[in-house]
């Protein structure tokens, strides 16, 4: 049994929501998945002992791209998560009326990458609500996976 971690930030619950559909999906395909908030947990070793970790943050700012607040903390410090050659995917809510819609989706998997992460699929970008389908689907393309 696959051992899959997803660690989100979410500040209105757009994108707890969503990491819910994920594993949920993860679940019905035999992982074994534990759900973390970014505010509950440090960078240091966060990947270690992960066969598949996924990370998911809202994206929020018309000038900068800002990830969500209790992820931040995460970001800064990834380059301890111990990534390098584990299995990544990475996901986040946002609007597409912004500039930089779902900006932090682009910056996690460009660190995440640079860090020798292995992207498994590109990353989603969740425009809005929530809505399971979308989700569900590219939780399935991620399933393959573990």
């Amino acid at each position: 049994m696959s051992k899959v971690l997803i660690v989100y930030g979410s500040t209105t619950g757009n994108t707890e929501t969503a990491a819910g559909y994920v594993a949920d999906v993860l679940r019905k395909h035999g992982a074994d998945v534990a759900l973390k908030n970014a505010a509950d947990v440090e960078a240091e070793g966060l990947a270690r002992g992960w066969d598949l970790v996924l990370l998911g943050s809202s994206t929020w700012g018309d000038e900068d791209i800002e990830l969500q607040d209790d992820f931040v903390h995460l970001y800064e410090g990834l380059d301890q998560a111990g990534l390098d050659g584990v299995k990544t995917a990475v996901f986040g809510c946002g609007d597409s009326g912004y500039p930089h819609f779902c900006g932090a989706v682009d910056a996690l998997e460009e660190r995440a990458r640079d860090l020798g992460a292995v992207l498994v699929v590109d990353g989603l970008k969740i425009d809005g609500d929530p809505e399971r389908g979308e989700i569900a689907a590219w939780a399935e393309t991620v399933a393959v996976h573990v």
